[in-house]
């Protein structure tokens, strides 16, 4: 078993200000903030393929763990997750005027790392 602690970083981009003048009001990012709470906050996270998932399964219906099944619980892999949530909260609230175009995913010091793309339906109305 091994522990993570994440926290991440994130990066906006606009077309435009809002009417505050804002790209992102950060008091909007509150459903993302929840999202990476009910993902990350005193979880264990396991790869889907991993070949002790029965047991941690099973240790999650007896109360023992709270399990969270990701394709894969690395740093990079969760900044992209964590990326596409962020994108799909501001595509549905901001039709298109925002995006945000990078994450960081940091367990430590010592181990981060950023998935950095425009989403395509950005891009394609820049």
């Amino acid at each position: 078993m091994h522990g993570y602690s994440r926290s991440f970083t994130f990066w906006f981009a606009a077309k435009q200000l809002d009417c505050y003048g804002f790209v992102v009001d950060f008091s909007s990012l509150r459903p993302l903030e929840q999202q990476l709470r009910e993902q990350f906050d005193h979880t264990f996270l396991a790869n889907s393929d991993d070949p002790l998932l029965p047991q941690w399964q099973e240790l999650h219906y007896q109360g023992a763990i709270d399990l969270r099944v990701m394709k894969n619980v690395g740093m990079e892999s969760s900044a992209e997750l964590v990326w596409q949530w962020a994108n799909a909260l501001l595509f549905d609230r901001d039709a298109g005027r925002t995006c945000c175009w990078r994450v960081e995913a940091r367990e430590n010091e010592a181990n981060a790392a950023c998935f950095e793309a425009k989403p395509e339906w950005f891009q394609a109305a820049t």
